[in-house]
């Protein structure tokens, strides 16, 4: 079946739309970033780089690092761009651009996000690494994607814990596990926490700040949230596009991992004094799992 002009948008070269990308231009293991600009604090290590692109917030660059061809693209901040990003990186290898056909054999890819964010609870270091195992989806996506993988017991954990708390959400809880890449299946306690990440739909009320304006999300409601624990799953972290990579990447057949270095830690109101240093080492030690080295 054709996928029609309004569905799947092409630029006149062929490229898809939003990202300006042709086929054979993106790796099958793709590094996300929030920050177009870290997009060159990333590919500044590979030992050569083949391509690099530029379409709005979108910043694309393919090259090789160990031997191992990489691709590093910019998503912006929030699941609405993850939602552009997800989408358009898969077509590039599961639909014939051309024929405007889905592709009979499709190919699995492996995302990696190295982002920042901000950890939940107060025994949370600053300036240390978490892998989020699942998230916490209040971003406003997935009801629009029913066919993603909802941890639908954690769901409803969640969602007791907060009515007995006499605490609910604006949204109801939705959590989604990725599957995650093989590499990180078994991470080192030593280098990295575990845990649920919070994706938020902002940066300031949905994720519980006050500046000039209340929130929904008030005291009360996010210590409901940070005393939930589900055997040894706990929320630890904040951030705003976890749960929509992790819920199209599964939907899609593709493995993902997100990895957060925590800048802030909201229990405590502190803020890290070497947040460049961070995101370095975040950057070191993610392509170190990648390419083995």
């Amino acid at each position: 079946m054709m996928i029609p002009a309004s569905e799947l948008i092409l630029r006149p070269d062929g490229s898809i739309y939003h990202l300006h990308l042709l086929p054979g231009q993106v790796a099958d293991t793709i590094i996300t970033v929030g920050d177009p600009e870290r997009v060159g604090e990333v590919s500044r290590r590979f030992d050569r780089i083949e391509l690099r692109v530029e379409a709005r917030e979108f910043v694309t660059h393919t090259g090789e690092l160990n031997g191992q061809r990489l691709s590093v693209i910019s998503t912006g901040i929030g699941t609405d761009n993850v939602d552009i990003v997800l989408n358009e990186l898969d077509a590039l290898f599961n639909i014939d651009l051309k024929r405007r056909e889905i592709a009979a054999k499709p190919t699995s890819l492996t995302f990696l996000r190295l982002g920042t964010s901000g950890a939940f609870q107060s025994d949370i270091p600053l300036d240390s690494v978490v892998l989020s195992t699942a998230s916490l989806s209040l971003d406003g996506l997935l009801p629009f994607y029913p066919t993603t993988a909802v941890d639908s017991g954690l769901s409803a954990a969640l969602s007791r814990h907060l009515e007995e708390a006499g605490t609910p959400l604006p949204t109801p809880p939705t959590v989604v596990r990725p599957l995650l890449p093989d590499f990180l299946v078994n991470p080192d306690p030593d280098r990295i926490a575990t845990g649920i990440t919070m994706t938020a739909s902002g940066f300031y009320a949905s994720q519980g700040r006050v500046l000039r304006l209340p929130t929904a999300l008030n005291g009360s409601v996010l210590e409901a949230l940070r005393s939930f624990r589900s055997d040894s799953l706990r929320i630890t972290n904040i951030e705003m596009e976890t749960a929509g990579i992790y819920a199209l990447a599964t939907a899609l057949g593709h493995r993902s991992a997100s990895l957060s270095a925590l800048l802030a830690n909201r229990a405590q109101g502190t803020f890290s004094r070497q947040p460049a240093r961070t995101v370095d080492q975040l950057i070191d030690y993610g392509l170190s799992l990648l390419t083995g080295k």
